[in-house]
């Protein structure tokens, strides 16, 4: 039975299917107790209102007539039926209180007026999940040629005689123990840094990739590839992901604070040893993302994850600027070509006007192409150096030529030192920087 104080207020509230009846007594939805909640059954909707009847049909059979003179005009019908004794009758003007049986029903539910609209109206709905889509098509990833190995037979051979017969082996452990006690520090907030280049082609992804992956081999923590690159990226290629649903875009909308990792992990594409990634689009042409939506995405992603790896837009893009800008590290890729290194030294002399920290933070990558490359790859670096800018080299692979899924067991064994060397300077460059 409705509260006789705020009657209206519970009939409104039970036409709009609010959970539950509220006890009487009680002045807000807080009061309901859990367990008459969850026992309530689903709310009726009222349908429209029949014609009005008498309380039995043979009330109407009975009812007398009073008789009639002759020429006299016939008494009009009465106005409205009588209501029962028990339901007392509402004010004129208002909506009458729900009474449950065979024979009652409602009056038609009306509009609510501005100053009786629920709390939960004004909540913004979450976007519905959109439909997964294929990263390659079978078709096209039929064409795709059986991976091979980073460098030749003969080649592995010769360095594992030498290995050997040296004392390289024991140098060459100590350096990755120092690497790995680097890669593994604890950090107290996340660390994002940021991959980006001059141009396309330059190894920008294929670095990103081989920075997460590294990080979430040796990491213990959470690790998070972010692609903010919406124009047909190909790091969930790279990575070897099936389909995509949810976007960068997407979950700029979803992510709220009181989330745990768990929830938001269900919105992102598991990778391999405790890694996840958040795709820039769904392999769609036209996907847009704005720095607004990046800045909230990284935002509220920061507290879950210990490190974030961003493949960028190429520069000068907005929302790379904005990436490199709020990123603890940055690496900057370009091709081991007379063209990349002119093209990579003009931005670093740029990036000497800025802070100190920008290009104190920016670890410069040069991609080999080509077995042989054009120009002297060592001059070149220490050419880079001049600036204040740290240098590596990633040397030339075939497995990474290939341009398919990555697979760190194909890579070639001075590949995946240099990859090793390059996640633990870039790391060690972002904890400096709070």
């Amino acid at each position: 039975m409705p509260n006789g104080d705020n009657w209206q207020g519970d009939v409104l509230r039970d036409l709009r299917g609010a959970p539950g009846p509220r006890p009487a007594g009680t002045g807000g939805p807080s009061s309901t107790p859990p367990a008459q909640a969850q026992g309530s059954g689903p709310a009726q909707n009222p349908g429209p209102a029949p014609a009005a009847t008498p309380a039995h049909p043979a009330a109407a059979a009975q009812t007398p007539t009073p008789p009639q003179s002759p020429g006299a005009t016939p008494a009009p019908p009465p106005p409205h039926t009588p209501i029962p004794p028990h339901t007392p009758e509402p004010p004129h003007g208002s909506i009458p209180p729900r009474i449950s049986g065979p024979s009652q029903t409602s009056a038609p539910p009306q509009p609510p007026t501005p100053h009786q609209a629920p709390a939960h109206a004004t909540r913004p709905r979450r976007p519905s999940a959109p439909d997964s889509r294929a990263v390659v098509d079978d078709a096209l990833g039929g064409t795709a040629r059986r991976p091979q190995r980073g460098e030749p037979v003969g080649v592995r051979i010769t360095r594992a005689v030498r290995r050997i017969v040296s004392s390289s082996a024991a140098r060459e452990v100590a350096e990755l123990t120092r690497t790995a006690a680097t890669l593994q520090q604890p950090v107290t907030t996340g660390r994002q840094i940021a991959v980006t280049s001059i141009r396309g082609g330059a190894g920008k992804t294929t670095v990103a990739a081989l920075l997460g992956t590294a990080y979430a081999h040796y990491r213990q923590d959470p690790v998070l590839l972010v692609e903010a690159d919406p124009a047909l990226g190909s790091l969930p290629l790279r990575l070897g992901t099936g389909t995509l649903r949810w976007t960068t875009a997407d979950l700029a909308d979803i992510v709220e604070p009181q989330m745990s990792l768990l929830d938001v992990t269900g919105y992102l594409v598991q990778l391999p040893e405790n890694a996840w990634l958040l795709p820039g689009s769904r392999g769609q042409i036209g996907a847009m993302l704005d720095t607004s939506t990046y800045e909230r995405v990284m935002v509220a992603l920061r507290r879950y994850f210990g490190v974030t790896v961003v493949d960028c837009e190429t520069l000068p893009a907005e929302v790379a600027r904005v990436a490199l800008s709020a990123s603890q590290a940055r690496v900057l890729t370009a091709p081991a070509t007379l063209d990349g290194i002119t093209s990579t030294y003009a931005v670093l002399q740029w990036m000497q006007g800025l802070p100190r920290h920008m290009i104190d933070g920016t670890v410069v990558v040069l991609s080999g192409l080509a077995a042989r490359p054009g120009i002297d790859v060592e001059a070149a670096a220490e050419k880079l150096r001049s600036t204040g800018a740290v240098v590596h080299v990633l040397p030339y692979d075939r497995h990474l030529a290939a341009g398919g899924v990555l697979r760190t067991e194909l890579l070639a064994r001075p590949t995946r030192l240099a990859a090793t060397r390059l996640a633990a300077e870039v790391f060690q460059l972002s904890q400096k920087r709070r």
